[in-house]
Order: structure tokens, then C-alpha cells, then sequence
């Protein structure tokens, strides 16, 4: 399950329910035409990219600037998948990734700081986002209740003093008050920052620019009651966000467990949105949703096929999209998926990486080089290394 953290969720109304069947029933899944086979696709190299063997890297985003620079982003400095010690790292590539700078630290705020996205927009901004957690502290109350028990495994006394040094950062209401969705802003290509501010929603990945030049944030509110999962625009470049457009439930489904959402704008005049799905029908499964008119309603979600989470959408040069995901059973690993027909059907899949040791692993995202090779980055436990490092692979599409 996703670490994100979520409070008791109300299901959407019928209206909203009604207003986006509406919009179209011919996105459901049902009836698909066969799969087309993948292409032909070569990985040329899959390198470690990470500098800082110590600590455990989670969740990166990378993106490519229009001057070819690369930017990465991550969740760094921490001890393990759940932890108080996360902060936001980034570092950049002006070589396609075949070198990286030494990480810089952009965020690091008195609890944990999560999944990192990256956008650069099309006046020249850089967005980053993250979200802050506070779910490591019921991983230190049920530590202290096995130390008080007698049983103290894992916990050497070093371990629970920096824990409970961050808890002491903060009380209690304080810690509740830093739970948020955050963005930072640079617009001197990352060398100055903003303060961070809230935002409606979060997703690993962040935002998108669509081509009518407004961004589009696809994801879900986090430490709300009644927590919505929808859009939020942006017509000022990403320094003000609308009201949330909610997407509706699948009949059955508990909009609770939708998770981490991407889009993708098709190029069309269609906006494609991809969710991890923890309802039990198509659990653990990326469902789809669409809208035809600019974002202002959304077809009920619904499956299509894939098994594996959480995705990243990318539209290549030549006008097929891409999906990118994290493959958390045999292969263990990441993979790819291609549509050429605005998402309305994908490809078998491509084995990006398929040597996994554990489940702990994921996220990937995706650039395309000036080249026309395809760069994925994401985050993995190897069993060679003492913590989750940040991987890569270079690679092509053939056919």
C-alpha cells in the first residue's frame, strides 16, 4: 500500500457521478481490441546514478528542460521507506545523464518530505513538489511499546534517540500543523527559490503543462476530511491552483483507495489521467480516466489491463504516448507501455529492468533525449546496496 497518509473519505455524490458518465461511456475498457505487440525496444545501459550509498532514496522524478539539461529530484536522506529523516534532493545532468552534479538539498522541514516531482513550464519556471508525512511516528509509538515490552529488536538505543530527537522538534500540534501539499518555484533555472507553499493535492510526479499553456495537477488531497481525488489548474504558471475538479468513483469503488495519479495531454484535445487503484476489483491494477474538454469533467475510471503502479505518462515527439511503472511481482522490476492511438489502447509490455530483489522499487519516470533515446529514472532496494539507491536505464524504441 502507499505510505501516503489518508483520513476518513466520503464517496462523491450522484450528481458529480451522473455528470461525468456523461461525459462519454465509450472509455470504458470493455470490448478492447486485441493488444498490438510491444516494439521493439534495446535497453543500451542501466547504471546506478546515486552518490550517497548511506541513505535510502525514494520516489525520484526526472525531467528535461527545453536547453537538454536534465533535472532530478527525490526523496533523500533517509534511513528507510518510512522514517522522519526525508528531505528533497535534487541534482542535475547536462550531458543526458551520463554524469550528474552532487545532490543539493531543497526542502528539508522539521518531519518527513516525500515524493518529489519536477516540471519545467513553458515560460521557463521549475516547479517542484512533495508532500509531508507524518506516518513514521506510529512506526516510533509501536518501537517504544516493544521496547517497554522487552523487546527491543531493530531499536538500538543510537536509532531511537534520532527518532525521538525529530519527534522533539516539534509537539504535537505543531507536527500535525506541517502536514500539507507543497511547491517550490525557481525562475532562474534552480538556482534561487521560493518559500514553499501549499497546493490542493499531490502526486509523485507533479504537474503537467497542456497546450492550451494552462498546468494541470492530477492527484489526491492529502490530511483532508472527506479527501478529493481530481485536477487542479493553474493559469499564472503553477503560482495559483484552482478548486479541485473531482473524478468520479467507479460504482463499487472506494475513492479512498485511489492513489498517485499522472496525466498526459494526448495532443488531440484529450486529457489522459492514470491512477493506482487499491479497490479490490483490478486491485493493484492502473485504471484510466479521461477528459474531452480541457479538464472539466472526467470519465469514470476504468481499466485497462495493466497491472502495476504507479504510472508515468509521457507524449513522445512523434505522437505516441508512453507509460512507465513500477512492477512489484515477477519480473520484479519496470515497465513500459506504448499507445498510437491517444491512449485508447497499449502495447504488451517492455521489460525495462527485471532483476529486482525485492518489491521495494518503482516509480519510474521518463525523458526523451534529443537523440530520440528514452532515459527512466527510478528508485530500488538492490541487495548489493545497504539502502534504496536511484537507477537508471538509457534506452530506445526500435520500431
Amino acid at each position: 500500500m502507499p505510505t501516503s497518509p489518508s483520513l476518513p473519505h466520503s464517496s462523491f455524490g450522484r450528481r458529480a457521478f451522473l455528470r461525468a458518465t456523461a461525459v462519454t461511456t465509450a472509455g470504458y475498457w470493455m470490448g478492447r481490441p486485441a493488444r498490438a505487440a510491444a516494439p521493439a525496444a534495446k535497453i543500451i545501459a542501466t547504471d546506478v546514478i546515486s552518490a550517497q550509498p548511506d541513505v535510502y532514496h525514494g520516489w525520484p522524478t526526472v525531467c528535461r528542460r527545453k536547453n537538454g539539461q536534465l533535472l532530478l529530484v527525490w526523496s533523500g536522506g533517509r534511513e528507510t521507506h518510512v522514517c522522519p529523516f526525508g528531505r528533497v534532493d535534487w541534482m542535475k545532468s547536462d550531458d543526458d545523464g551520463q554524469t550528474w552534479t552532487w545532490p543539493r538539498t531543497l526542502l528539508d522541514t522539521a518531519i518527513d518530505d516525500r515524493d518529489a516531482g519536477v516540471l519545467e513550464t513553458a515560460a521557463g519556471s521549475i516547479l517542484v513538489t512533495t508532500f509531508t508525512s507524518s506516518a513514521w511516528e506510529s512506526v516510533l509509538d509501536r518501537a517504544e511499546q516493544q521496547i517497554k515490552a522487552g523487546n527491543a529488536k531493530g531499536w538500538p538505543d543510537e536509532r531511537l534517540a534520532e527518532w525521538r530527537a525529530v519527534r522533539r522538534r516539534l509537539a504535537a500540534a505543531a507536527r500535525k500543523a506541517e502536514l500539507g501539499n507543497w511547491m517550490l518555484r525557481s525562475t532562474d533555472g534552480g538556482i534561487s527559490w521560493s518559500a514553499r507553499y501549499r497546493v490542493p493535492l499531490n502526486s509523485p510526479h507533479g504537474p503537467i503543462q497542456l497546450t492550451d499553456g494552462r498546468l494541470l495537477y492530477a492527484g489526491k488531497q492529502l490530511w483532508h476530511e472527506n479527501a478529493k481525488v481530481g485536477v487542479s489548474l493553474s493559469s499564472d504558471d503553477g503560482v495559483g491552483w484552482d478548486s479541485i475538479i473531482e473524478i468520479p468513483a467507479r460504482e463499487g469503488d472506494n475513492p479512498a483507495n485511489y492513489h498517485e495519479l499522472h496525466a498526459v495531454d494526448t495532443g488531440d484535445g484529450r486529457i489522459l489521467v492514470q491512477i493506482r487503484n487499491h479497490n479490490s476489483h483490478n486491485e493493484r491494477e492502473t485504471l484510466q480516466t479521461h477528459s474531452d474538454d480541457g479538464g472539466q469533467t472526467w470519465a469514470v475510471p476504468y481499466s485497462i489491463g495493466v497491472w502495476g503502479l504507479p504510472s508515468h505518462l509521457l507524449r513522445l515527439r512523434d505522437g505516441r504516448l508512453l507509460m512507465t511503472y513500477g512492477h512489484r511481482r515477477a519480473p520484479l522490476g519496470n515497465q513500459a507501455r506504448v499507445s498510437d492511438d491517444g491512449g485508447r489502447s497499449w502495447s504488451e509490455a517492455i521489460v525495462l529492468s527485471g532483476d529486482g530483489a525485492s518489491g521495494d522499487l518503482g516509480y519510474p519516470s521518463t525523458v526523451e533525449l534529443e537523440s530520440g533515446e528514452l532515459l527512466t529514472v527510478w528508485y530500488e532496494n538492490m541487495s548489493s546496496s545497504p539502502r534504496a539507491v536511484l537507477r537508471q536505464a538509457r534506452w530506445q524504441l526500435e520500431g
